[in-house]
């Protein structure tokens, strides 16, 4: 009793204010390290601009060959690096491809330099030298020392406009460059075309359209200066343009107002004085660059950098407040980090007008809805937008929504695989647009029309031309000798199926029900009974030779081999068991999988870091998590399940820059923490059922939107002790390892009794 009420009393006071100040325990540097694929900069929850530093210039491709080392700079910023060349506004967080790093700016002074320079030599170019004592990252708020010009730069943001501060010494030589040329995975003909227009001695406007990861990208500007410049200049650096008119009457390079060209590099001077102030509003659109400009007024009309700082981390604070938890100091950190990642993607995608542009590159409106862009659904379907369906549904919602607006629009009448600034850039395997539809309709919120969903589903599912639907209509699996991801792709497509069976069968269509159950059963036609692996099939319908369960070449898997991929039947998992030959064979070859099986990896030579991410990938399902949860099944219970979790919980999240074991993949991974860190996690979205882990925090009061709230509490919570012992749900027992969907939803309270010895009852 005594440990119960402190318990409570502990709860109390961290969940006392409906307001705490959460922005404190986020930490923007976690995972910048060594894969540099999460950016430190500013952005508000879900904001249309991520304005952060770039620390290289790593091209894309060297000598016509990809570049392997391009690879660490998917955000732009590297935590091992000591320089940096500049501030862009635009990022992906935790992908593992990129694009993106648009318009980048830099304060400069003394001599003009327009090129980068070397990380080697940093005054050989703009870039400047930085120590990280110098620098502060924060929630909404970025600051950092250039030490080659002692020019102290600090960026914030609201949802469409990037604020920048900088404080010059005083010089008569100060600029701020403004490099048109810098990207992201950049390569010598990626800027299609760059046009700007000087419009008067504070305000420049313009747009680029890039050729990369989203095939056509066009990415619109309006920015204005606190301060007057005076004088301005570029510089063009395509030497292959052939046709160049007769714009050789005006001398371009300085003072001209109307520039263009695929590779621009502009300056802007100054005089300063000591500790002077130069402010910069940059907006962006998708539509055009008056809406920039409207995006710019409307959302910053002064030049209040605190307001707008104060402001940005309001409404992260908001965001954070949705979850409330009592823990350790070094689990906050990870949880709200955490809960930050979730809240970076997906983007807005929409002007302040209700603008923006769709996949058929026309202006449309969002009429009732939120357009959104950076839909990484491999990824983020297992637990992102299932988070969503808890504490951001209206969100959610408009998600849904954005996804049928991308399917209404596009020419191949598919819903998006990657969507990605009106494009989609085609990238991983599955349709998981329908996933994350059901899901939303099933849990009750999407408000569209949830039959014309449905027949989008349907329709993207049946896209035979698209990797390799068509033989897997046919045949009920992908021939290995088609694809060289043909198992991978039958299991996603397998799982998907069910989704739209579950959909189907919540609208009463039974005969989509009947015939996408029966498709969701494709996976058994890649499992080989005689080996008890996921095995390549060949087209003539016998298994392919020279199988080796551990290699990730040429094996049909994407991202893993046939170990990880074995058990990826998240709908049927007790079918899978009895395919594998019963609960004790399985239950052995999944100690084994955990335990003893070793890694041949193509993409990483360091073995000691891919047995990490080996392990990593065993109880995430392919970065979901949920393959832990099929110890439910078996003998074992859920003791397993409970140790794994916790156990992963504790090595791959640290509150470090190093402290992601992997790519966050748009706040996947991050969600995968807040949902085990809870004690419940989704195994198989479109289904209600939660799974119960073991929870990481002593207390944590959800803030439902509908107005309830839903409470973990967790009794006797500390590292030793991670077996649970038994469960109260509202003041009865929960006699199965499972936890729905309207349990949360309808508010109460889920209390966990935890001890160091698994129960086995």
């Amino acid at each position: 009793m005594k440990q119960l009420l402190a318990a409570i009393f502990l709860f109390n006071f961290y969940c006392v204010n409906a307001q705490q100040n959460l922005v404190k325990y986020v930490h923007p540097l976690i995972g910048t390290e060594k894969m540099g694929h999460t950016y430190p900069g500013a952005t508000v929850p879900f904001g249309a601009v991520q304005l952060s530093p770039e620390t290289d210039t790593i091209p894309y491709e060297i000598n016509g060959k990809y570049n392997g080392d391009v690879y660490k700079y998917c955000a732009g910023y590297r935590y091992e690096d000591k320089s940096i060349t500049g501030f862009s506004h635009t990022h992906l967080s935790g992908t593992g491809h990129s694009d993106l790093g648009d318009f980048l700016l830099m304060p400069t002074q003394g001599t003009l330099q327009l090129n980068p320079g070397t990380a080697s030599n940093t005054k050989s170019g703009y870039r400047s030298a930085f120590l990280h004592n110098n620098e502060i990252a924060e929630a909404g708020y970025y600051k950092v020392k250039l030490d080659d010009d002692n020019i102290i730069a600090e960026l914030t943001t609201t949802n469409r406009v990037g604020m920048h501060q900088y404080t010059f010494p005083k010089s008569n030589e100060s600029h701020i460059v403004f490099d048109l040329m810098a990207g992201i995975y950049n390569y010598d003909e990626k800027n299609v075309w760059t046009y700007v227009r000087v419009v008067n001695d504070t305000l420049v406007t313009g747009y680029r359209q890039t050729y990369g990861w989203a095939k056509t990208r066009t990415v619109y500007f309006a920015m204005t200066f606190s301060k007057p410049f005076i004088s301005y200049g570029q510089k063009n650096y395509d030497t292959k343009q052939p046709y160049r008119g007769f714009w050789g009457k005006f001398n371009q390079s300085k003072n001209f107002p109307e520039i263009a060209g695929k590779k621009i590099r502009m300056y802007f001077d100054f005089i300063t004085e000591e500790a002077e102030k130069i402010k910069i509003k940059f907006a962006l659109s998708p539509v055009s660059q008056e809406n920039a400009l409207e995006n710019l007024r409307t959302e910053i009309a002064d030049w209040d950098f605190e307001r707008v700082k104060a402001n940005a981390q309001k409404l992260w604070n908001t965001e954070l407040n949705k979850i409330v938890i009592g823990a350790p100091e070094a689990t906050k950190v990870n949880f709200y980090t955490a809960m930050y990642h979730t809240f970076i993607n997906p983007t807005i995608y929409t002007d302040v007008n209700g603008q923006y542009k769709g996949l058929d590159q026309e202006m449309h409106i969002a009429k009732g809805f939120t357009n959104y862009s950076t839909f990484s659904l491999w990824d983020t379907y297992r637990a992102l937008h299932p988070f969503f369906n808890i504490v951001q549904t209206g969100r959610n919602n408009d998600m849904v929504k954005s996804m049928m607006v991308h399917y209404n629009q596009s020419t191949l009448h598919m819903l998006p695989i990657w969507s990605h600034y009106a494009n989609d850039n085609w990238c991983m395997s599955g349709y998981h647009s329908v996933s994350v539809i059901a899901d939303a309709i099933i849990k009750g919120i999407y408000t569209g029309d949830a039959n014309e969903a449905l027949n989008a589903c349907v329709t993207t599912a049946k896209h035979k031309n698209y990797e390799g639907i068509g033989y897997y209509m046919d045949v009920g699996f992908i021939p290995a000798d088609k694809s060289g991801v043909s198992v991978s792709n039958t299991l996603e497509y397998a799982y998907d199926d069910w989704c739209i069976a579950q959909l189907a069968k919540k609208l009463n269509r039974q005969d989509i029900y009947e015939e996408f159950i029966k498709r969701s059963a494709n996976w058994q036609n890649n499992f080989n009974s005689n080996t008890g692996f996921m095995q390549p099939k060949l087209a003539n319908g016998t298994f392919k030779n020279n199988f080796d369960a551990l290699s990730t070449n040429g094996q049909g898997f994407i991202e893993g081999n046939s170990w990880n991929y074995s058990f990826f039947v998240p709908h049927n998992p007790t079918e899978l068991i009895t395919k594998m030959g019963g609960k004790k064979l399985f239950a052995t070859k999944l100690d084994s999988f955990i335990y003893h099986a070793p890694a041949r990896c193509i993409f990483c030579r360091n073995r000691r870091y891919y047995q990490r991410r080996y392990y990593w990938r065993l109880c995430t399902w392919q970065r979901a998590g949920t393959s832990c949860s099929i110890f439910l099944q078996l003998g074992k219970s859920a003791q397993e399940t409970q140790y794994q979790v916790r156990k992963i919980m504790n090595m791959q999240y640290k509150p470090t820059p190093d402290g992601l074991g992997g790519n966050d993949d748009c706040g996947q991974m991050s969600a995968w923490y807040i949902f085990s860190a809870l004690g419940f996690y989704p195994v198989a979205p479109a289904s209600t059922d939660y799974a119960i882990g073991s929870p990481i925090v002593n207390h944590a009061t959800i803030n439902l939107e509908n107005g309830n709230t839903f409470t973990v509490d967790v009794i006797n919570q500390n590292d030793k002790n991670v077996y649970v012992q038994k469960i109260i749900l509202n003041g009865q027992p929960l006699t199965s390892f499972t936890l729905s969907h309207t349990s949360i939803t309808n508010g109460g309270t889920l209390t966990f009794y935890m001890g160091a010895k698994p129960d086995k009852k």
